[in-house]
Parts: structure tokens; sequence; C-alpha cells
């Protein structure tokens, strides 16, 4: 116990801890315990009320209600009053947050969390280079991220300790943990048996300031797993083939749980890669239940003595048997293929024995410029050592990579334990470039010099998502998702015509040779090696800690409250922009270059929808301006429409907001002016997150009524005076030629969400509450 406290990085915790009463959350909160007793409890309770087996999902959403005894449950309606465990924050969503949470005027947060550096690093040299130049440039941002959890108490991981989702599945998840996390893949965890959902910022602040967290009690899609996974069939096939049965929203509103016969061929980190990607087909999160994988994972990670308590309470850690589903898919692993999604969504599903003439067909490029393997998806341990397996082969023959090919690992710890044990020198000797333990070029974050922007060409990674310029904003990147082992041996070809089950490559020597599907272990024979130690704890009191923000930085901006409603209905707001299609969070707030912005909202919002498709000429970043009647910029246009004092809204298509979490693209649009957002469905964080920050997130009663609104017509929304759950807002469109008629919107505000509305945000009431209460 003296060397927890003490802080020693050595991860192997001695049996005789095992048989302790209390068991800590994680390694570096000794003092923050693991509640079972608790959610059994609750568990308990909700039981008796609902009389009938129990989902995973549900056992540990319901265990951590609030008021269990008294709470409405009712799946896909009802509103969740929930205690998560605790909050994990990224550095490019944590400094909103950080920001709202100093905003609030607590001294405090009220449950463990912890910030990671990792998003701002970006991909040009290789990993020490990278990393230095991103503390270089980033000091300011690293040191209020530093300072300001030093003051709040929140666990800091400095620049190169890895990627958020990483970090957590090796020192935070647990099974049955609530956890929230300021990223849309946070669901990582749920390979540890965890409830861990994505969110914005303001719902993190919720949750660190004590404040029972809402979410729309979800249903639950059960995906039954029979067979074993072999060959070259891996667990990112499964999610492939998932998203493409769901599609991009087809797990709206809903969790997603493996079960079956299946779930034990698959290693804890494999279903973290499940899970993770998950978050592609909308889904609130994903969760596999506590197995001897889950165990094994806990032990090797230095936490026997959670996985000692995990078996005691394991009933409530597994689905009751006789639960039900509210949808049902079945797949059979042993039959289950290789699989490659893409072009530009990461649904559009492939066997990778089809994809080469189905390029050909489309007149996709069929070379491969460059493959890369790592993110938060597919950079454990397993993952390296199958891509080193495939590299070896290629080796053995004097093949090297004939695409450009760049690693990623996925932690410090999982960095220094593959350049221990060789991995990394194979993947280099094979051609690779091993690049900081950090997002990169999966979140745009890449230098990227081998093309010119607009230049068709072919990337395959093992990343989650491949929108339109996501990775190095070139549209003309056709970006493919598929397994690690997959792109290794994509990338060694050359060709995605290559499919390494049943084609031959050719050696050095001249001969014909054919790649054995790889083997490797899901855990390193000996202890992982933690590398350099990359964590800062918080003091006991960091109340004398001083958090600077210059009112003259680029970078950051402290916040100031919105406005409150008026008590009026919005009249004749004009149409910023109609949005045809697709169109996701990177759409409305771009990632890449400005994210060096994400702390500074008013320079930010300059990127405010750039990358939405204009109904009106089909083009990106140019609307009409319906003031002067000139084509300009959409920030330029919406910063022109505030100055003037003219409210205006968004009339968007399917799914508006799916992708990233990041609540920028629902501050940006209030920042600016925006009132409304009216769309035929909306992706379920970023609804959340528009109605934080006091906008009104409003759907088509009729989705045919998207086809009624005009660009040049002015909307109001009637009715806000007795705006309530369930009742659905009129709005009268105006026509330029003074005709008008009458649409209805639907909602899915509840009582509480209402008050946000009415006190401009989420923050604005919690300060409103705050008063009150002292």
């Amino acid at each position: 116990q003296h060397a927890l406290n003490s802080g020693v990085r050595r991860y192997h915790v001695a049996p005789v801890l095992c048989q302790r009463a209390k068991v800590a959350m994680s390694h570096f909160e000794p003092n923050e315990y693991i509640n079972y007793e608790k959610l059994e409890k609750n568990i308990n309770i909700v039981r008796k009320r609902l009389d009938r087996p129990l989902t995973l999902s549900e056992k540990i959403v319901y265990g951590h209600l609030d008021d269990p005894a008294k709470q409405e449950i009712e799946r896909g309606k009802t509103y969740l009053r929930l205690r998560p465990d605790r909050v994990a924050m990224q550095d490019a969503t944590a400094q909103m947050a950080m920001l709202q949470f100093i905003s609030s005027g607590l001294p405090k947060v009220a449950v463990p969390s912890t910030i990671h550096c990792d998003h701002l690093i970006e991909a040009q040299a290789g990993g020490e280079k990278d990393l230095q130049r991103a503390k270089d440039i980033n000091q300011e941002v690293y040191n209020f991220l530093s300072t300001a959890g030093a003051k709040y108490g929140v666990g800091f991981w400095k620049p190169g300790s890895g990627i958020i989702h990483q970090i957590i599945l090796e020192n935070y998840s647990y099974p049955g943990v609530m956890l929230i996390g300021t990223d849309s893949h946070t669901p990582n965890g749920g390979g540890l048996g965890g409830i861990c959902i994505g969110v914005g910022g303001a719902d993190a602040v919720d949750v660190m300031a004590g404040i029972p967290w809402e979410l729309k009690c979800p249903k639950v899609i059960g995906v039954k797993l029979t067979g074993k996974l072999s060959g070259w069939t891996s667990p990112k096939d499964v999610i492939l083939k998932v998203a493409g049965i769901l599609t991009v929203k087809g797990g709206t509103g809903a969790i997603i749980e493996y079960h079956g016969p299946g779930v034990d061929s698959i290693s804890c980190t494999g279903m973290a890669t499940i899970c993770n990607m998950g978050a592609e087909i909308g889904a609130t999160t994903s969760i596999f239940p506590y197995n001897d994988r889950m165990k094994k994972y806990l032990g090797k990670t230095g936490r026997a003595d959670i996985a000692a308590l995990a078996d005691e309470f394991k009933q409530h850690l597994v689905p009751d048997s006789g639960c039900q589903y509210d949808q049902m898919i079945e797949i059979n692993l042993s039959e289950l293929k290789p699989h490659i999604n893409g072009p530009f969504t990461p649904d559009l599903a492939h066997p990778v024995s089809d994809i080469g003439a189905v390029a050909e067909k489309e007149g996709w490029p069929v070379d491969i410029r460059v493959g890369l393997i790592g993110s938060c998806t597919n950079s454990s341990y397993e993952d390296m050592g199958r891509s080193a397996a495939v590299a070896k082969q290629a080796l053995a023959h004097g093949l090297k990579c004939k695409s450009k090919f760049t690693i990623t690992p996925g932690s410090e710890q999982i960095r220094a334990t593959i350049e221990r044990d060789g991995y990394a020198k194979v993947l280099r000797e094979v051609g690779g470039l091993v690049l900081a333990n950090a997002c990169g070029p999966c979140i745009g974050q890449w230098d990227r010099k081998d093309i010119k922007k607009g230049e068709k060409n072919t990337i395959v990674t093992s990343y989650n998502r491949n929108f339109t310029g996501r990775n190095d904003a070139n549209p003309e990147t056709h970006a493919f998702v598929t397994s690690p082992e997959i792109v290794t041996a994509l990338s060694i070809a050359g060709t995605l015509k290559f499919n390494p089950e049943t084609d031959y490559l050719t050696g050095a020597d001249g001969k014909k040779f054919k790649l054995e599907a790889p083997d490797a272990d899901e855990l390193p024979k000996l202890e992982f090696d933690p590398g350099q130690d990359t964590y800062q704890y918080p003091p006991k009191d960091g109340s004398g800690q001083r958090v600077d923000v210059s009112p003259t930085s680029q970078r950051l901006q402290l916040l100031e409250p919105f406005d409150k409603w008026d008590g009026k209905d919005l009249e004749d707001m004009l149409i910023l922009i109609k949005v045809k299609g697709k169109c996701t969070t990177d759409h409305i707030s771009a990632a890449g270059p400005w994210l060096k912005f994400r702390g500074h909202l008013d320079n930010i919002s300059n990127n405010l929808l750039i990358g939405a498709i204009n109904i009106e000429n089909g083009k990106a970043n140019s609307v009409r301006n319906a003031l002067t009647q000139e084509f300009g910029p959409v920030p330029d246009t919406a910063r022109y429409y505030k100055k003037m004092g003219v409210k205006w809204a968004v009339v968007g298509d399917e799914n508006y907001g799916e992708g990233s979490s990041r609540e920028h693209a629902a501050l940006e649009p209030r920042h600016l002016g925006g009132r409304v957002i009216i769309t035929k469905s909306f992706a379920r964080i970023h609804e959340t997150n528009l109605k934080k920050q006091g906008l009104l997130p409003l759907t088509f009663a009729d989705p045919a009524d998207y086809n009624k609104i005009h660009p040049v017509d002015k909307l109001s929304i009637v009715g806000l005076k007795d705006f309530a759950p369930g009742k659905p807002l009129k709005c009268i469109i105006k026509h330029p030629n003074g005709s008008q008629e009458t649409i209805m919107l639907n909602h899915t505000f509840n009582e509480s969400q209402i008050e946000w509305f009415q006190a401009g945000s989420a923050l604005n009431r919690m300060k409103e509450l705050q008063q009150k209460s002292s």
C-alpha cells in the first residue's frame, strides 16, 4: 500500500493486497474505491421494480441511478439521472471543459477526473521530434491544462503519455464502471466491461460539479457472437461488419451489447477495438460481459485486485439469462471474413477479397499511397504484434512496403514494450515510421508531404473514421478502414487489389510466396514496460495554484455567459445555410489546423460550417448573405448577421452532427448568433451539446418538410411560451413572394433541458441554482 501511495510506477500488485476490504479504482487514486455494493443495491431495487431479467447494459446504467427507487425507466423515452464514477478529457476538448468549470465557480471536482494530452501532436518527422515540436508550439495550452488540473484536483497526463482511450483501458476502466469522457471514442472502455460514454464538455462539467448527469434511457441492441475468430479475421472485422449492417445512425439511442459463446475468442483489447468503433454507428456506447480475457488483462496491467473483486460480483457484470433486447444481430465469427470499409464513410463495408474489383468499378485509386496503423482503435500490444508478424514474413523474402507506412503506439507503455520486444524494430525495417504516442493522422494532425491538395489518392488505415478530408484535409483522399494486419499486408503489396488470403507476392529472389495469417501474443510474456513517467498527480490542496489566461492570447479565452431567452417566440430568423447531405462535426467545426484554437471560442468560430455543402449552390463555405445578397464564407456571414442583431437558423439533413463529440460544433453557432438547428435527425451527442449551449435542436415532424424550406426564406418558431416536453412547436415559413406556410417540429427536451434553454445555457442554469442554494 505504501508503494501505491508513494506513486511508484510498478504495476505488479502483491497477492496479499487482493485480500483487502477496499479496492482502489486505480493506482493513481488509492483513496477512491470501487463500490460494487452500491451497484448491487441499486440493481436489486430496479430489478424488483421492473420484475424482469436485465441486460448487462441495464445493470450498470441503472446501478448508477441517482434515485433507483423513484426514477422513471422506459427504454428510449425517459431521461435518467445518473451518478458516473469518473470523468476523462482529452486536451482538445478539456480546454473548453475546464474553461466552463472555471466559470462555474466551484473549487474542486467532485469525482475522479483526468486530462490526457493526445490531440495536439502533429505527425511530421517521427515520434521524438514531433513530440518536442508539439511541446514548444502548445506550451501555453499545456501549461493551462496542467495548472487548471492542479488547482481543481484533476490528474494530468502529459504530452507523450498516449491516447486517452488506451490510457483509460490500462489504468481506469474496470468491469461495472460508469465513465464519461469528452471524446466520442470513450466507449473503448467497454472492452473491460464498463459503461463508458462520449459526451461534450458541458456534460463533463455537470459530473465534475457533482450534479446528476442526464441521459435518455438507452435501448439495447444485442449482438450475439458465435464461432471463433481465426486466420486473417480480427476483432476489427466484427465492428466493420456491424457498421455495414446498422449504418452510421443505426445505433443511435442504443447501447450495443455483445454476448454469446464467440465472445471468449476475442482478447480484451480486441473487445475494446469493437466497442471503440461503435461510435461510428451512433451508439451511446458498447459493452462486453466480464470474462477471463478481461481478468487476464487486469492482471497483466497490475490490477489483479480489481479482477478478484469483480469475480465476487460477477453476477452483476454479465447479463441475466432470458433478458430481452430491442434488436438482435447474430454473427458467426467462424464465417466472418476480413473487411475494409470506405471510402468517405465508415459504414460502407466490403470484404477485402472484393475491394480491388469494387475500386476499379467505382473509379477509386487502387494504388495505396500510405498505410497507417495505430490510433485509439487499434494500437494494442496484440495489434502491433500481428502487424509485426506480417512484416517479418515480407522481410524474410527481401520485401519492404511499397506504400509509405506509419505506426502510432497507443500509449507510452505500449511504445516502451514494443521497443523492448522487437516489434518496433521489425516495423521500421519493413519501411515504417514510428510516430508519437498520440492521435496524429487519425484526427487530421498530419503534415502530409507526399501529395498535393486536390490530388486523387488512396490510403488505408486501422483508424475509425474516414470522412472526407478528415486525415489530411484533402477531399480527394480516399480513406479505407481495416485491421492493422490487413493495412500492413496491403502496404507491402501497395495495392487494394491484393487479397492476403489468396494472392501471392514475389520475393526479392523472384519466387512467389503467400503470407501466412498472423499470430501474436495478446499480452506480453514479460510484464509491460511502463516507459517514462508522464503522470502529474493533483496536489491535495490546489487552492493556491494560479491559472493564467492572458486577455491577448490567441489560444485561450475566458468564457462570457450566453444571453438568456427573452421570453418571446423566435421570429423572422434568416437561414444561414441549408445543408445538403452528410454533415458531421468535422463539417461543422473542422479539426486539423483548427485544433490550436480549441480554447479560444471566438477564433475557432472562424471555421463554423466551412465544410458543409450549401444546397443553394452545391459549394462548401459559400452562402448568400440575405442582407447584402452577396455570397461569402459561412462564418463571415454569421458574424455579419450577429453585428446587425439578426437571429439565424441552420437547416440540416439526416444524422446531423455525427462523428466526434466536439462541443465546439454547438458553441460556435451559439457564439455567432444562431438560435435554431432544424434537421431530419440528429446524432445523440451533438443534439445534447446544442441543448447545453441554449440552442434549439428541432426535427421535422414530417421529414419531407425539409424540401419546403428554401435558403432565402425566413423562419419563425412559435409556441416557446408554452414550451413543454413532448409538445411540438410550430414553424412558420415566410417565402420572399409574401406567401407563408406552417410546419410542425418535434423536439426531445425534458423539463430541465427547457430550463437550460430559458437560462441561456446549462452552465447559466447551474449558476442560477448555486445562487439560490447559497
